[in-house]
């Protein structure tokens, strides 16, 4: 077989190495003490195969942020061509499974999300959430309310917010805040969360043949 020019000599899996080091330094220390050495040391490789797939450290966090959300990016294109219950809770059962293997990653975007506008790693994680979610997922609701997939009764944008709400908690509460609770986030607590999540969103905003309270709480 004949070698792609130019292609470094090293092991095939090197680019996921990477790409799963990546993850888990930049969720664990700043982006700035995360240098190219301490990434190529942790994945076994030469720091050349950081600018040979990725050009840069930037270009390996950026490939990481896409990565990573690439299940999530395929589930909300199918639901907005074609949206059903089953879609819908489908995005929730995927990003479960994603988050078992790597719960920090939504402390991660938060704690990217709380810098300076400014700075690298927002840019980046700006960038990737206008490339794979921000266009859709305003459209998605509305279009889910009008093929009969939520709840006509209520707010879409205010279901949106309820759901990106069940799919980062507990993921971004402090840890002592889970500790007081009890809550370890094990893949056993986690399966049992998704299932608690797919019945509450199933029976509280998603059409259901059980009847549902009537009233603003604002009456009462």
């Amino acid at each position: 077989m004949v070698r792609k020019a130019g292609r470094p000599i090293e092991k095939t899996d090197a680019r996921a190495n990477l790409i799963y080091q990546a993850r888990e330094l930049f969720g664990a220390l700043p982006y700035e003490k995360v240098s190219t050495r301490l990434l190529a040391e942790k994945a076994g490789v030469n720091m050349a195969m950081i600018r040979y797939y990725f050009g840069s450290k930037d270009g390996l966090f950026e490939s990481m942020l896409r990565e990573t959300m690439a299940p999530m990016k395929a589930h909300v294109g199918q639901l907005v061509s074609n949206s059903d219950q089953a879609g819908f809770l489908g995005i929730m059962r995927t990003y479960y499974a994603m988050m078992i293997k790597t719960p920090d990653f939504p402390r991660l975007l938060c704690r990217v999300m709380m810098m300076e506008e400014g700075s690298v790693q927002r840019k980046l994680v700006e960038k990737v959430f206008q490339d794979i979610a921000q266009p859709a997922q305003k459209v998605l609701f509305h279009k889910m309310q009008q093929d009969g997939v939520i709840n006509p009764d209520l707010d879409p944008d205010l279901c949106r917010m309820s759901y990106i709400s069940l799919m980062v908690f507990p993921f971004i509460a402090p840890p002592q805040m889970l500790k007081m609770q009890g809550i370890v986030l094990d893949e056993a607590f986690l399966k049992r969360l998704l299932d608690h999540n797919l019945a509450l969103i199933s029976r509280g905003f998603l059409t259901d043949p059980t009847p549902l309270l009537k009233g603003n709480t604002h009456d009462a």
